[in-house]
């Protein structure tokens, strides 16, 4: 059968019949929060490139959980941003058992003992080298080298109480060790969220002036995915689910759909996605400008990601994106 007797927009003729036959819905429970933590007491910086983005002492970071469980978002993933002078080769300040997550990861859970808090595992923000890992003498990232510092960092958040660590380092091998290192401890129960497909992303560059961890020379394409490879991501996938991650994530998420979709597709593991600084940046550029529909834009680009298999997505939007789901409940 087909036209005049099919006519598909029959059910599009008013939101209550669209409503009624949606196939992809988003919810506030798919959403988890990226949060900055500085040191220091009152601390609230601005980020430029992010609009509405900021680093957050520890005391500003419970207040702002309150705020992220009252709008009622699931969880937050935590990531350090040190001092420079607090930075070195190995990235100490990256497992040290009293540094900034582990402290933020405490004040939170006890404030706030219901929100999911997640752990960011990596060592480019705590490097003087701004690099993920080791390097060796001839300027490499020695990734073999740095797996016990890394599995080190994710037991000083676990000990700490995170809910889940997530490496996000990319080194060959680091799901394992990190697996080990918390069973070891009797830390068995605390799932491992991997960026299992991470590519090498122009998009990243705001995080860079956030996080401060841009490589000092160099790049990450070393250890990092090449943009033009989706088969290989399947492979990164395989590897960690079976070293024993526990969720996988594809970052970035928008200009990679098709990979979130495959994964899904081969896998059936929960799946996550990181709609990541720069994708954050162009929406809030645009609307700023006039040029688009902030809202709309941010709210579609939300359910391309949920559309495309993610489970969950991580989204500097989490917040906004709230709002906008908790005013239009029950409207038509």
């Amino acid at each position: 059968m087909s036209f005049p007797m099919v006519r598909l927009r029959r059910l599009r003729h008013g939101e209550t019949w669209r409503r009624a036959v949606r196939e992809t819905a988003l919810s506030v429970d798919d959403f988890i929060y990226p949060l900055f933590v500085v040191g220091g007491e009152g601390v609230r910086n601005p980020v430029a490139s992010m609009p509405g983005v900021f680093q957050l002492s520890v005391d500003l970071i419970v207040e702002e959980a309150r705020e992220v469980e009252a709008l009622g978002i699931p969880g937050v993933i935590l990531f350090g941003v040190p001092d420079e002078s607090d930075k070195d080769a190995v990235g100490s300040a990256g497992y040290d058992p009293d540094g900034l997550v582990p402290s933020a990861i405490r004040a939170i859970r006890e404030a706030v003992p219901d929100l999911l808090v997640w752990a960011d595992v990596c060592l480019c923000e705590y490097t003087d080298h701004g690099h993920c890992g080791l390097l060796t003498e001839e300027g490499t990232v020695d990734g073999d080298a740095s797996l016990p510092l890394l599995a080190q960092a994710a037991l000083a958040y676990a000990k700490a109480g995170a809910h889940a660590v997530a490496p996000s380092d990319m080194m060959d091998g680091r799901i394992g060790a990190i697996r080990t290192a918390l069973d070891d401890e009797g830390l068995g129960d605390v799932p491992i969220i991997s960026y299992a497909a991470k590519y090498a992303s122009a998009f990243y560059g705001p995080f860079l002036d956030v996080a401060q961890s841009a490589p000092a020379f160099g790049d990450r394409k070393g250890y990092q995915m090449d943009p033009a490879n989706a088969d290989e991501a399947l492979r990164e996938v395989e590897l960690d689910i079976g070293e024993g991650a526990d969720m996988v994530m594809v970052k970035p998420a928008g200009p990679y759909l098709d990979v979130i979709f495959r994964v899904k597709e081969a896998f059936g593991m929960p799946t996550a996605a990181y709609q990541v600084s720069g994708e954050y940046a162009l929406i809030k550029a645009g609307g700023e400008k006039g040029w688009v529909d902030e809202e709309r834009v941010m709210m579609e680009s939300l359910l391309a990601i949920k559309r495309a298999g993610a489970d969950l997505i991580l989204t500097y939007f989490a917040k906004d994106a709230a709002r906008v789901l908790e005013g239009k409940a029950g409207s038509e």
